[in-house]
């Protein structure tokens, strides 16, 4: 032992009386002064114990603290529930204010959130008034319930530890009559034991009075010894008895080396330390072994909880370093530009997410904790404060472009009732390009007013599918009927007259003519079989297809009626091709990204292409005809 535990325990000793000293041996004086000296360095590492006591507690909380903060306001009332329940106050008494502060995070949260959610759809933010929680109130109510019964049981508690102070000062006083008595040595001895157990028996007492009973009681039992001189050998029983019970502390304390609870460990050698205390003195040769083995499995219980802690220092470390990042994240993004709904809505995703990651992250050192949570939510509060100044403005526009869309809406239902075909599918044409120029409306009625146009626009387009189906029933009559005439022609023979016979042809090709539409997909094929046909009489006749050609086209034009027919049908089937364009074309602006839609694109365009051609080919017939029809009026 150093001169300065030397010197402290020489101030804890209580004087000894000097005549009572004088009749014990020497040796005896040593060997008690190094029980003393050994029994005041079991002492200090006790108190030691019960200040990292304090210490443990204190952790234990951060650790209760970061566990509830996981759960929902549910797992929080059936956790109170149970805690007012229990019988167990000192778990009581660290969990349920725990319990509590984390439920009232949570509520404080929705009702802040209620707010501003009042507050954003117009309210006046000192007239909002939070819901009644029901959850809220049963919590409460539970709590209340343990708060009375932890009341009950700390006055009982309180009133008990008083009680035992009494007591020990009792056992005090029969110790010291007991220093008097001139009874027998049996009869003192077990009056003796007797005090030793019911000293042991009685619980705790308050912790200002702990060491000085301590002290008092330790120097009468020391006392005890001197004044009544037990023999030897009965002195020897008592410390092997003592060894065997310090020996027995030892192996628990070893035992709780492999525990894998850092916690349980320490408060299990918490125990094992006051129960050491609570046993008498061991030989003198085997007392430094015996308490060195047990501060030995005390130090590596000690060292192991104080690597845990230092490894949670570094995790706290750690997730401040990672917090630190986040709040430099946060506040890069609200350096950045955002031009468009989009890219707001695309940023409060990912401040949103950064929040998420800011929960899972782990507790950070206490005195960093305010300020860091404080940087990262003040860009927070930042960034949504710009947002909703942003969408404040941006709704007015919104409100402009949804009555421009209603006004459309009024047109497309005003056209889609009409049956002029031509016009009104240009003017429902024009409303659909007007309507992709206006901009964003609100997403709560974005739908519902696209639906209404949408659904304008599909009457007409539907009202004309169906008209032009009923226009391609003829298509069929006309079908069989240019059939019926190609096998009319394959039939027909040649007469002896070549005039009569070209006169046969010219007269089919008259009547193939006056027959009118087919369906799309037969025309190619019915045109190719007929043309054929009529090319087999052309080669028996030995006349040049083409100035038939020619020569059929002329004639059909010859006549003022037929010029001005064929003028016209050339015109209306341009213009009709052009109309087609400009549906298909507008068509495919409405088609979403999909496989399907691609498949449906294609064809539009295949249409469009063809489309095109049929017009240049059209356009040539027209010119052809305009120019023959100029030189026949010079």
């Amino acid at each position: 032992m150093d001169n300065q535990n030397e010197e402290t325990l020489q101030q804890a000793e209580p004087t000894q009386n000097k005549a009572e000293l004088s009749q014990a041996t020497a040796q005896d004086k040593q060997e008690e002064q190094k029980e003393k000296e050994k029994n005041f360095s079991e002492q200090i590492l006790t108190t030691k114990v019960e200040e990292n006591a304090e210490e443990e507690e204190k952790e234990s909380v951060e650790e209760l603290t970061h566990h509830y903060s996981t759960f929902t306001k549910g797992a929080l009332l059936d956790e109170m529930r149970t805690l007012s329940a229990s019988d167990n106050f000192e778990t009581m008494k660290l969990k349920s204010n725990l319990v509590r502060n984390a439920f009232r995070i949570i509520v404080s949260s929705e009702k802040k959130e209620a707010k501003e959610a009042f507050v954003k759809e117009g309210g006046n933010a000192e007239e909002f008034t939070p819901k009644e929680d029901a959850l809220e109130t049963e919590f409460y109510n539970y709590y209340s319930t343990y708060r009375d019964k932890r009341q009950k049981f700390l006055d009982a508690q309180e009133k008990e530890k008083e009680e035992n102070v009494q007591k020990k000062l009792s056992l005090l006083e029969e110790l010291k009559t007991l220093l008097d008595s001139e009874d027998t040595l049996k009869e003192i001895y077990d009056s003796f034991n007797t005090i030793q157990e019911r000293w042991k028996a009685i619980g705790a007492v308050p912790r200002a009075q702990v060491n000085e009973l301590w002290q008092n009681y330790h120097f009468l039992i020391e006392k005890f010894y001197d004044k009544v001189k037990i023999n030897r050998e009965l002195r020897d029983l008592d410390l092997k008895k003592n060894l065997d019970s310090k020996i027995e502390l030892c192996e628990k304390a070893e035992g709780l080396i492999i525990e894998e609870s850092i916690n349980k460990s320490f408060k299990a050698l918490q125990d094992l330390h006051r129960a050491w205390k609570e046993i008498g003195p061991v030989p003198m040769d085997k007392n430094e072994e015996i308490w060195e083995r047990f501060k030995s499995a005390s130090d590596k219980i000690n060292a192991r909880r104080e690597q845990y802690y230092e490894k949670l220092k570094d995790e706290l470390d750690k997730n401040l370093l990672a917090k630190t990042a986040l709040c430099e994240k946060a506040e890069e993004v609200l350096k950045r530009e955002l031009n468009n709904s989009k890219a707001w809505n695309d940023v409060t995703t990912e401040m949103n997410d950064m929040l998420k990651l800011w929960k899972t992250i782990g507790h950070v050192p206490q005195k960093d904790n305010e300020t860091i949570w404080a940087r990262f939510k003040g860009s927070l509060d930042t960034f949504f404060a710009n947002k909703k100044e942003v969408f404040d403005k941006m709704k007015e526009e919104q409100d402009v472009n949804y009555n421009k869309k209603i006004e459309l809406c009024v047109k497309a239902e005003a056209i889609a009732d009409r049956q002029d075909w031509k016009k009104a599918t240009a003017e429902l044409l024009d409303l659909q390009k007007e309507w992709k120029e206006i901009g964003y409306v609100s997403k709560k009625v974005s739908e519902k007013i696209w639906l209404r146009f949408r659904a304008a626009c599909d009457k007409f387009f539907e009202a004309k599918s169906n008209f032009y189906v009923a226009s391609r029933a003829s298509e069929d009559e006309n079908l069989k009927s240019k059939e019926a005439l190609i096998e009319e022609v394959k039939a027909f023979s040649f007469g002896p007259s070549k005039e009569d016979n070209l006169s046969a042809i010219k007269d089919f090709q008259r009547r193939w003519s006056e027959i009118g539409y087919v369906p799309s997909t037969e025309k190619e094929r019915l045109q190719k079989e007929f043309r054929a046909s009529i090319n087999i009489h052309f080669e028996k006749l030995q006349i040049d297809t083409r100035q038939l050609q020619l020569d059929s086209f002329k004639e059909r034009i010859a006549s003022k009626e037929g010029f001005s027919k064929e003028r016209k049908y050339l015109s209306d089937k341009i213009q009709q091709l052009k109309d087609d364009i400009n549906i298909w074309e507008n068509n495919l602006g409405f088609l979403a990204s999909s496989k399907q839609a691609d498949i449906l694109k294609a064809e539009f365009l295949k249409k469009v292409e063809n489309a095109k051609k049929d017009i240049a080919l059209n356009e040539a017939k027209l010119k052809l005809l305009l120019q023959n029809k100029k030189e026949e009026n010079k």
